[in-house]
This record gives structure tokens, sequence and C-alpha cells, in this order.
């Protein structure tokens, strides 16, 4: 099978998961919390860079600059695949949240927080009246106090 037709039919039946998901949430939701582990997964089972015994002494066992490249296994090419799905599934659902919460989000603090209560319309301030002029009397003098011994 050509390498096109294999990616052309990877990106349809990717197409229709996400499609299918977009319908029915739970399936969204089921589908990237299961290419969430199969991801962890596939992580976990790869071995790394230098993992033979010249690695553990700071060997690489090839001149290259970043160590020795070997074929694309099937999980780093697992890896990939689990990867993007897993970007894609991420996109769906944060953009099926914004559409159908008509774009305010699910916030904890959107959903909580109440807005401040509007105050109603001021009273009219009645017009202050003047009293008359009289003098102001000076404040009683507080008592001195009495000198330390």
């Amino acid at each position: 099978m050509p390498k096109e037709v294999k990616w052309a039919f990877s990106f349809l039946v990717g197409a229709g998961l996400l499609w299918f998901g977009w319908r029915f949430y739970f399936a969204l939701v089921a589908l990237h919390v299961s290419v969430c582990l199969v991801l962890i997964g596939v992580i976990l089972l790869q071995s790394g860079q230098a993992a033979d015994i010249a690695g553990a002494f700071g060997g690489s066992g090839s001149q290259t600059a970043f160590g020795p490249r070997g074929a694309a296994t099937f999980l780093s090419r697992a890896t990939t695949w689990c990867a993007v799905m897993f970007m894609f599934t991420s996109m769906a659902l944060a953009v099926h949240v914004r559409t159908t919460s008509g774009g305010a989000g699910r916030s904890i603090l959107e959903q909580f927080s109440q807005p401040a209560p509007k105050s109603a319309a001021p009273a009219p301030v009645a017009p202050v009246q003047q009293a008359p002029a009289q003098p102001a009397a000076p404040p009683p003098a507080a008592p001195t106090p009495a000198p330390a011994k």
C-alpha cells in the first residue's frame, strides 16, 4: 500500500472519530482518555536513547553529534500517532466546550461568582437649609495633667 494512501486512510479514520465524538460528547471524552492511556503506555515501553551498557558510563556507541539514529520502530510511530490524536482531541474538546456554552466557558468562578448588586438610583437630596448664623462656641478645654514627680 502506498504511503500516501496510508496517510489518507489514517486521516479519514481520525476525522471520523472526531466527528462522531463531536456529535456524542461522551464518545469524544472516552476517545481522549483512551488515547491518553495508550500514549502513556507507549512512552513508558520505549527504551532510552542510550539504554545499553555504554550509556551507563557516558558513551553513546557512535561518533555522531546526537547519538546513534536507529530506524523508526513501531513504538516511535505509535507515539507520534497518539500524540497527534491527543492534540486533535484536546482541541476538539476545547472548541466543543466553547461553542456549546455560548462563549461563556464553564469556569467554576464564572458559574458561582455573583455580580455585584446594582445599586438603586440614589435618592434625591433635599437642598440644605442654612440655619441663622450663630457664633460657634469653643470646645470645652480639657483639664491639664498634673506634673510628674
